[in-house]
């Protein structure tokens, strides 16, 4: 039962994560099992705010919250939003990315790829399949394809693939292929490759790949940089278009696709309707925020200015997060259609995800009319009490 001030609606929700950890290390002490409400991050559903207090040493992240369950995937999801709610394995994922040691990762991504062997083979068997023997049996086609191409190898870049982290990229990526190429249909209305691609732009060498990166209208600093704010939906979808030999080696094509630009603006148009009906989509777009904070929390040395080592939630060993299993290999997806009398096979995707370029100087918006400066000093720490991490 998640007690009454968390099933509270709040538009800002404020999480110190130095007092956070403290709270976790004294249930450690004891033995006991973390609480839902430290699980669920205080019912957080967005970071939209990340604030250092230099009196007290407080690191403090802060977005909209409201009361939780767990559905029936077993993902918690807002009680009157249905928004996936904030994860503190995922946070702390975040965190050992961009860690007080001074660990920087360049890149947080997720590719899923066919074999080079693999797409030879489809090469080969595309070779010696008719037009005629194709159109007779497009379901047998796409089986068979999808043997040749055999299982596509799953890559896990800048943290461990055995994270609840790394699962959620991996699953996202995954469905939002499906819906490109017509295997999956999704809660809203996006346009898909699939319907609006042309015979004369397709070549059966071709396959598209589409990758999930961060999209912000706006990251705004204060001038003395102990506060950040996040604005706009957080993921947009970019496409690329790639041609592969006869050996199977892929290669940049330059060629502007107009069916993949009209799925990826579609889909960025829409991610957030798409997020609120499912929750994977929330889920990684909170991945995107919780990445972002991290990294501005690293730039701007909260860790060292706040004396915060994250003895607790930097160790595997004392607070492991790496205990889900590897994501390896997946089924290759492969959709089959034919407009007129041409065969379209698209595939690909993947998830790239640069937290550092999203705070580069040249990307930030200064505060120039100070509300976000007005927004900190507006936030009181004194009243909490001992052991309280979170408040409203």
């Amino acid at each position: 039962m998640l007690p009454a001030d968390i099933l509270k609606d709040s538009k800002l929700r404020k999480v110190s994560l130095n007092r956070l950890e403290a709270a976790m290390m004294v249930i450690h002490a004891r033995g006991e099992i973390e609480p839902v409400e430290m699980k669920y991050l205080a019912g957080l559903t967005r970071i939209t705010h990340v604030f250092f207090y230099e009196d007290s040493g407080d690191i403090v992240i802060a977005g909209p919250a409201e009361g939780f369950y767990e559905d029936v995937s077993g993902r918690a999801v807002g009680i009157n939003s249905g928004h996936a709610v904030m994860e503190l394995q995922d946070l702390i994922a975040a965190l050992r990315a961009y860690s007080p040691d001074g660990r920087r990762e360049n890149v947080i991504s997720v590719s899923i790829d066919p074999s080079q062997q693999g797409l030879q083979r489809m090469n080969q068997f595309l070779s010696r399949v008719s037009p005629q023997e194709a159109v007779a049996n497009p379901r047998l086609l796409a089986q068979l394809l999808k043997q040749n191409l055999g299982l596509q190898k799953i890559t896990v870049q800048g943290i461990s693939p055995r994270s609840h982290f790394a699962q959620v990229l991996v699953e996202a990526d995954y469905r939002m292929k499906l819906i490109g190429i017509g295997l999956e249909q999704p809660p809203v209305k996006i346009t898909t490759y699939i319907s609006k691609a042309s015979p004369r732009g397709v070549s059966r060498n071709a396959m598209q790949r589409w990758y999930f990166t961060p999209n912000y209208e706006c990251v705004m600093v204060s001038d003395d940089g102990n506060a950040m704010q996040l604005t706009g939906d957080g993921v947009k979808l970019i496409s690329e278009h790639e041609m592969v030999s006869g050996d199977g080696q892929r290669a940049a094509s330059g060629k502007f696709d107009k069916a993949s630009q009209q799925f990826v603006e579609s889909f960025t148009r829409l991610y957030g309707e798409l997020a609120a009906r499912a929750p994977v989509y929330a889920q990684m777009r909170n991945l995107m925020d919780l990445s972002i904070a991290a990294a501005y929390i690293q730039q701007q040395d909260f860790y060292g200015r706040s004396g915060w080592s994250m003895d607790l939630f930097g160790s595997e060993e004392k607070f492991p997060i790496a205990t889900y299993p590897v994501p390896a290999t997946v089924d290759s997806a492969v959709n089959v259609v034919f407009k007129g009398n041409t065969l379209m096979t698209p595939i690909g995707g993947g998830v790239n995800i640069q937290p550092r370029k999203a705070i580069r100087k040249d990307q930030i918006q200064a505060d120039t009319e100070g509300k976000l400066l007005e927004t900190q000093s507006r936030i009181s720490l004194e009243q909490l009490k001992p052991g309280q991490w979170w408040w409203d």
